[in-house]
């Protein structure tokens, strides 16, 4: 009989090693009355209300504080016609034509209006909500926020170049998550979040009877949200691969911030995952990395351990490390005319052990700061062989160039 690579905590299954913060928020999370089950996966690491890599089912309800403020953040991975050996002497050319035709950064508006048919969606209108923020959300369309959020080249396992991108639903997804979680509280859509605590109980809305509407029109909120972050995606990766002079051959694409009804022991649940991958038998996803380790696309298998787990995987490497223990603390100063962000502590990780890691794996790195260093992230190949019962590896893919936003902003939509 094959050993089982969780252990429970209270009755909730946990895969890795975590540290008492981050058990506790998903053992608060679980003990709402409207819970049905709950899972914490080995990538986790403390978040707001509810750990990142923590899954939460609900009956006939759904938690807009579970799925987070970057509502539909995912990740697009397209395997092209190019031979990676064939770019691999203009990989510092490339990275740098794609930073500067990809928009990254915080607040930042496309150079280029997108015209998509999501803008139809008769949601903007249903939930009143929402169509104050339509503006936004087609000035932002295509655009890559900062923190972990990325634009990749990687090769396969095989030789194939592969473009991948990391982001979700921008501005937009994260004034629908403040909407919604000021609404849940008595304050106005618009209003401006007080700060609760990261430690706080998740905000859950009911789904049926009574005082429903509210949750209802936050999953309608989400769903068009889920929408933008793929059309966002596709923008990117198709500007990414009109650089290249390439086509996909094979594409993979998924969210991991979202809530998905599904059917668990013969019951219809509200599945939430927050920096979780759905790994259902036969699905496939793109999980990330740090910018210094490999990423994967894995197919979801079916086992005990998968039902145990919601049939739910992990998203990334997780972070062992805060982003300000890593790079420091900063403060917004103005210089050159432009707000840009000063360091006024160091941090326990240089900018030179973040470029030796880089130049050792040969890695071309534009933007980014050593608070996104593969120095603050698990070894994503150790996260991954606690979930080997859950997903198997397709493609093993081997970074080659990335591009991230410049090292002076800070994005407050990252997942």
């Amino acid at each position: 009989m094959t050993a089982k690579h969780f252990q429970l905590y209270d009755g909730i299954p946990v895969w890795g090693e975590h540290d008492a913060a981050t058990l506790g928020q998903i053992k608060r999370c679980a003990s709402d009355e409207e819970v049905a089950g709950a899972a914490l996966m080995a990538d986790a690491h403390k978040g707001y209300s509810m750990p990142i890599g923590g899954v939460v089912a609900y009956r006939d309800a759904v938690s807009p504080s579970g799925v987070g403020y970057d509502i539909a953040c995912g990740l697009k991975g397209v395997r092209t016609t190019i031979r990676a050996d064939d770019v691999q002497r203009d990989m510092a050319k490339l990275v740098d034509k794609i930073a500067s035709t990809v928009v990254f950064g915080v607040g930042q508006a496309s150079q280029k209006r997108v015209d998509h048919d999501l803008f139809d969606d008769p949601t903007w209108r249903e939930v009143r909500y929402l169509n104050s923020l339509k503006q936004l959300a087609q000035a932002q369309l295509g655009t890559v926020g900062s923190g972990n959020h990325f634009v990749d080249l990687f090769r396969d396992q095989e030789g194939w170049l592969w473009v991948g991108a990391h982001f979700g639903s921008r501005g937009f997804g994260h004034r629908v998550a403040s909407g919604f979680l000021n609404l849940a509280a008595g304050r106005s859509f618009d209003a401006r979040a007080p700060g609760e605590s990261m430690d706080q109980s998740a905000t859950v809305l009911p789904l049926s009877g009574p005082g429903s509407e509210l949750g209802q029109d936050y999953v309608l909120a989400m769903h068009l949200a889920g929408r933008y972050a793929y059309a966002g995606r596709d923008f990117v990766v198709q500007q990414v691969l009109d650089i290249l002079g390439a086509q996909s051959t094979y594409e993979v694409h998924n969210h991991h911030n979202f809530a998905w009804l599904e059917a668990h022991n013969g019951e219809k649940l509200w599945v939430v995952r927050k920096g979780a991958t759905p790994a259902w038998p036969g699905q496939r996803s793109m999980i990330g990395g740090s910018m210094g380790d490999i990423s994967v696309v894995v197919e979801g298998i079916a086992s005990d351990e998968s039902r145990t787990a919601l049939y739910s995987t992990i998203h990334g490497a997780g972070r062992v490390m805060s982003r300000t223990a890593a790079a420091g603390r900063k403060r917004w100063v103005r210089r050159d005319g432009r707000r840009v962000q000063e360091r006024v502590k160091e941090g326990q990780i240089s900018r030179e052990m973040m470029m030796d890691w880089l130049k050792r794996q040969r890695v071309e790195l534009r933007g980014g700061d050593t608070d996104e260093s593969p120095h603050v992230y698990r070894r994503l190949p150790d996260v991954l062989a606690h979930h080997t019962d859950t997903m198997r590896v397709l493609y093993t893919l081997q970074p080659l160039g990335v591009v991230m936003a410049g090292d002076d902003v800070e994005d407050p939509y990252k997942d």
